[in-house]
């Protein structure tokens, strides 16, 4: 059937978990910590989803969420819970685990200033006022936003995320610790490393909805991930160049990527479909802005555009839809 992603390992076989990481029965490294100030860690943590059915993270009913990742030490699951009284629980497994729970504090936003942030227009004030848990987070990992935002580019987001999804299932690495045994066939799974991506054959890139201009794009950054990952210690203008030196790599997918990795509070979106209207019509009745239109009434919030712009979309002070959704293009056609 055209289009049905069909996996093939055999040029690339699937990376092996760890030995004994994958085990439910293993112990996790344990942490708590209890924030000064309020925080909601579906706002916070929520711009690390790709999608329902993302791979590498998991929001849970009852208020649990798991994260996935390949840390400098390796691969690592975290599962980060919040009490009443506002104190943070967190496990962690593998050998990213004990990366990732001193890097706990900044992941949820120790190192955000939102008290900098000074509200211009009623809208935006009341978001603000309303989501007292809203910190900006830094994950302090590039590449792990890079190749998501990359797959982004324009198209739908289902596309995108199905994408995302099929990747990671097909060469990834199952998470270490329990996240299979609590998740079944849909258990977590860690991205590849840069090795595994640049093996992933053209066919495969086709078969899972990536056409060539982003699969290139992706590889070209894998080959360089180690200066790509520098960009999280650097300040924003020279993080930004940095990963536009690559070619592919423009203010979109940089600004999406900085927001996550770097927690940076003014790596405003520019080049988006919606923002600009968004933006617009929340702050100037005007849903036909255009990106330029949108920096201008942006211009008030410098230093801190990118959280002007999570609050207006946090208002739920939208434009109505006036044209059809993008429509996925099924590439396997091509």
């Amino acid at each position: 059937m055209a289009g049905r992603f069909v996996p093939r390992t055999a040029a690339v076989p699937r990376q092996e978990p760890v030995p004994g990481s994958g085990c439910a029965s293993v112990p996790p490294r344990t942490r708590t910590w209890t924030p000064p100030w309020p925080l909601d860690l579906r706002l916070v943590l929520s711009p690390l989803r790709r999608g329902p059915a993302d791979p590498a993270y998991r929001a849970l009913p009852d208020g649990t969420f798991w994260r996935a990742t390949r840390t400098p030490a390796g691969p690592g699951t975290l599962r980060v819970s919040a009490s009443r009284d506002g104190r943070i629980s967190a496990a962690a497994w593998g050998p990213g685990a004990q990366w990732l729970l001193d890097g706990l504090p900044t992941l949820l936003g120790a190192d955000d200033a939102p008290d900098a942030f000074r509200p211009r227009h009623r809208l935006v004030a009341l978001t603000q006022h309303r989501r007292p848990g809203l910190r900006l987070l830094r994950t302090g990992l590039v590449m792990e936003s890079l190749i998501p935002s990359i797959l982004e580019q324009k198209v739908t987001t289902d596309e995108a995320y199905r994408a995302w999804r099929l990747l990671l299932r097909t060469y990834g690495t199952p998470a270490p610790g329990p996240a299979d045994a609590a998740f079944g066939t849909y258990g977590l799974y860690v991205m590849p490393d840069a090795r595994t991506w640049s093996l992933i054959p053209s066919w495969e890139w086709h078969r899972a909805g990536v056409d060539a201009k982003r699969s290139a794009t992706i590889l070209r950054a894998v080959r360089v991930a180690r200066r790509m990952e520098e960009a999280a210690a650097m300040e924003l203008p020279e993080a930004m160049a940095r990963l536009e030196l690559i070619p592919g790599i423009g203010p979109w997918t940089a600004a999406e990527t900085l927001q996550r990795s770097n927690g940076a509070a003014d790596a405003v979106t520019v080049g988006d479909l919606h923002l600009p209207g968004i933006v617009g019509h929340a702050l100037a009745g005007d849903r036909n802005a255009d990106d330029e239109e949108m920096l201008r009434l942006l211009a008030p919030y410098e230093g801190q555009r990118h959280r002007a712009t999570r609050l207006i979309t946090l208002s739920g002070h939208t434009p109505a839809r006036r044209a059809p959704r993008m429509q996925p293009r099924d590439i396997a056609r091509l």
